[in-house]
Formats: C-alpha cells, structure tokens, sequence
C-alpha cells in the first residue's frame, strides 16, 4: 500500500506581501488567483487596502505600518505555520516596512534554505520615480541582495545599477550587474529598446545565473518583442511577476520555457481586457479605468494552459 505523502502532492506555499483593493485587479488581487489556479496555496498580506487603485479619480483606504506587518508575522510564527516555498513583494511607498519585509525574508530563509523570493522592485517608468527617492537605498542595498528573481523595467534596473541602458548590450551588461547584487535570475519586463520588428513591438530580456553539478556556472539569457496595446493597464506587472514564480517553478532551469509562458499568459488576460473594454466603451470612445480592470476570472483557462504566442529568443 502506498504512503500517504506519495498520493499526495506536497504543497507549494506562496507568501505574497503586497497592496489590496476591494474592486478591481491590483497588487495581490492580480497575483492571488492566478497563482491558485495552478496550485499555489497563497497566504496574502496586504501592504495597503484601498478601494480601488489610483489610477481611478477618487480612491480611499489604509496603509499597513511595519510594526502592524509584524504584529500579522508574529501570529503566524505563533503558530509555526511560517513555512514558505516562495515570498513574492511588489509595490510599497514606506522604507520601514520594505526593511521590515527584509527581516522577514531572510528568517524565512533561515527556517527553509531552499525558498525562493520573488521580488518586483517597483520604483517608476518612463523616467521618473513615483515612490518617495529614499525607498531606492534599501531596494539596491538590502532588498536584491536577498531576492532570487528579479522584475525590473528598464528605468528600474538603471536606478538599481546606477547604469543608463541605451542598446541591447548595455542591458545584457546591466543584468549581469543584478546578478552580481543577489539574484539568479533577472527580467526586464520592458524595455526602450527598439524592436526590429518596429516600434509596435515592446521588447523584454531575461538572464538566469545556474550552477552546473561540477560547480561552475552559467548564464543563460534570453530577448522576448511582445505586440504593444494602446491602452493603459494596471495590475499586469503584478501579474507578471506571480507569474514568473509559477512558471519558474515548473520550468527551473528553462528560462525560455518560463518566460514563453508568462508572457503568453499576459498577453491572453491583455488582449480579452481590451477587447472587452473598447465594446463596453463603444465606437470611437476611450475606455475608462473601470472598464480596463484585468479580465482575470475569465482568464481561467489561458493561466492554466497558456497558447504560446510570444517566443523567446536565446542569446
């Protein structure tokens, strides 16, 4: 008779410390059911709880402090249930409660060497930080020293290296900085770069450092141009990152493989939003924040089994 543990598959626990609003996909709305849906337990602590996310033109709520993010810890080691496979982070504004989350990390390391932190170091795009400039110092000093992978967008990576990206190379460089900060692995969700497939193209790089069984290493790293839509949403880099944390951990050591699938998945949940959204919008009418919420649930299916519709090219 087989045991009981060979019938059952172990689980794979996720601690996801991000923001939460009551309508709408945002933080850990956006990674929560996802990640469930392909099998993750999810144990969320909400950064912020706001009513909807402030891209809307009123919004409402709290901020969680360090000292309360710890007080929730607390009673979960209480109970020695503080266990984890994965701890995924995103968007926080306070510098106490980025350290705070240090902590907690690395004593979650400590009880399981094997556990993996995924970390979006969510500072700004475009150019410009909307996250006050000292949160910045304890992301490249304390917080990628810790992280195992890393989802920076371009501006990200260039606050984090104190590197300018301007070609192809100079990010395959800035990745191999990253690398040497903390992390294995290292995607720049988006880029500037030109794609030569033209400007509706957005292109996306990945790095991952690997040790081979003889002890030496290397580095596999891949470019990804992923069709650009006009439109703004909120929630996808979220998503992206939870993700990236399932499909690596189905796809260890496949970068090309994880990235494929992440990328396709956003691509499906992207498309079936805006497409809902211009036909609740109507002919030649932009649609609002309201209408450009992820269409998630009914995502189901492409999270499960994502067609593959952007490939990864290795370089």
């Amino acid at each position: 008779m087989k045991s009981y543990s060979t019938i059952v598959e172990m689980e794979c626990r996720v601690l996801s410390v991000q923001s939460h609003v009551v309508r709408g996909y945002v933080g850990n709305k956006s990674a929560t059911f996802p990640l469930q849906v392909l099998g993750f337990e999810v144990d969320s602590i909400n950064s912020v709880q706001f009513s909807n996310h402030t891209g809307y033109a009123h919004w409402k709520g709290q901020v969680l402090t360090a000292d309360e993010l710890n007080v929730l810890y607390e009673g979960i080691k209480l109970n020695n249930v503080n266990h984890y496979d994965y701890v995924l982070t995103g968007y926080t504004r306070d510098t106490s409660f980025l350290e705070t989350v240090v902590d907690i990390v690395q004593e979650l390391k400590r009880l399981n060497p094997k556990l993996v932190y995924v970390c979006d170091p969510v500072m700004g795009d475009q150019g410009s930080m909307y996250v006050p400039e000292n949160i910045l110092p304890v992301y490249r000093d304390k917080v990628v020293a810790v992280a195992d992978i890393l989802t920076p967008n371009q501006f990200e990576a260039e606050l984090l290296t104190g590197r300018k990206i301007s070609t192809e190379k100079d990010a395959l460089e800035v990745m191999d900085l990253l690398h040497q900060m903390g992390p294995d692995m290292v995607v720049l969700t988006s880029t500037d770069l030109i794609s030569p497939h033209g400007d509706q193209f957005l292109v996306a790089l990945g790095s991952q450092k690997m040790v081979r069984a003889d002890g030496t290493t290397s580095t596999q790293k891949i470019r990804m141009e992923m069709p650009k839509v006009d439109a703004v949403f909120v929630g996808t880099g979220d998503l992206f990152a939870a993700m990236l944390l399932a499909w690596t951990h189905h796809h260890p050591k496949d970068l090309k493989a994880a990235c494929e699938k992440t990328v396709s998945v956003l691509h499906h949940v992207i498309k079936r939003t805006i497409t809902y959204a211009n036909k609740m919008a109507g002919p030649g009418k932009r649609p609002s924040p309201a209408q450009l919420e992820l269409r998630m649930v009914q995502s189901k299916k492409d999270i499960e089994y994502p067609a593959i519709v952007v490939e990864a090219i290795v370089l």
